[in-house]
């Protein structure tokens, strides 16, 4: 089917004179639809269909974008830019000083967000072995290096998702209310690529199978829908879930490290190039490194969000928070 056969059926169907206004609209939404088609089917044939379907020897020809004067900005060791989006750049007292904190919950809305945190952590320690694991001691094998980085791979692809679940709610809230939003979305949105990096960092050591792929496709769908649907209805809850979410993120990152001193987990493996661009870390940096700033952005995050929980009852509250969450 190529643009011609789609003139002729538009203008054959289409070029008759209205008899009355809902004729006239009926006949400019059909034209259009036709001239959409059109524009789909005739775009797919030239260039989608024949990039998906062609061998690897017919593509030769396509033009190919020439990326690299886009990173002559970046270190040479880096393949591909880094965020640009303001994220802390953190010094070795902000890593080393990181704790493990803990807001009791006080109300409804915080104890139901901390039992689903709590229901959640306690189902996927056992369903992904890492409870199984640490009850061993297996966490420190070779077997346990790969079940960090799966672990690690599928909560970052999940904690990627309230940051810019809520900063979408708020978007199309100002747009709707036509009124500011004081700030809030930056931090969203600066907090979900923040956690995005930490999934690219871990993608330069594992590539998931398509089990794990279809896991975290359908985690996605689920998780996605609800937070977003729980924001529009309480973002105190959200919130608040997200940070109980960063207090277990603390938790589980402390745990990495007390593994890596006591049982040479990734003793000899370096910092991935794009850890070393993102978080501006020295040369000869190692992956304890990397998991030693991971860290204390979860813990910046926890505290971040508890406090947007508290702001959060207020609508025209203004965000506290300047870019990079400092």
């Amino acid at each position: 089917i190529n643009a011609e056969y789609w003139d002729i059926l538009s203008v054959y169907f289409f070029s008759r004179p209205p008899a009355d206004t809902f004729d006239n609209f009926c006949s400019a939404f059909c034209t259009f639809a036709m001239s959409f088609l059109r524009t789909v089917v005739t775009s797919a044939s030239s260039t989608a269909v024949r990039r998906c379907w062609l061998p690897a020897h017919g593509r030769s020809a396509v033009p190919q974008l020439n990326h690299k004067r886009f990173v002559s900005n970046f270190p040479a060791s880096v393949a591909t830019p880094v965020a640009s989006m303001p994220h802390p750049i953190w010094s070795q007292d902000d890593v080393k000083g990181v704790t493990i904190t803990h807001r009791e919950p006080e109300d409804f809305i915080s104890k139901a967000a901390y039992a689903s945190v709590w229901a959640l952590r306690a189902g996927f320690d056992v369903f992904s072995g890492y409870t199984l694991a640490t009850r061993f001691g297996m966490l420190g094998s070779e077997a346990g290096e790969r079940l960090w980085l799966r672990r690690i791979v599928f909560l970052e692809t999940v904690a990627g998702i309230p940051g810019m679940a809520g900063a979408m709610v708020r978007h199309l809230q100002s747009l709707r209310l036509m009124r500011r939003d004081n700030g809030w979305i930056h931090t969203l949105l600066e907090e979900a690529e923040n956690e995005r990096m930490h999934l690219m960092t871990a993608l330069e050591l594992i590539r998931p199978g398509r089990v794990m792929r279809l896991l975290i496709l359908v985690a996605q769908g689920i998780f996605t829908n609800l937070f977003f649907l729980a924001y529009i209805i309480s973002p105190t809850f959200c919130h608040k879930f997200v940070g109980y979410l960063e207090e277990e993120a603390v938790r589980t990152y402390t745990h990495c490290l007390h593994t890596i001193d006591t049982e040479g987990l990734w003793h000899k493996t370096a910092a991935p190039p794009v850890a070393l661009a993102y978080w501006k870390l020295p040369d000869g940096a190692m992956m304890r490194d990397v998991i030693l700033a991971i860290r204390a952005d979860e813990a910046q995050h926890r505290d971040v969000n508890h406090e947007l929980a508290v702001l959060s009852k207020e609508p025209t509250a203004r965000n506290p928070f300047g870019p990079g969450f400092y």
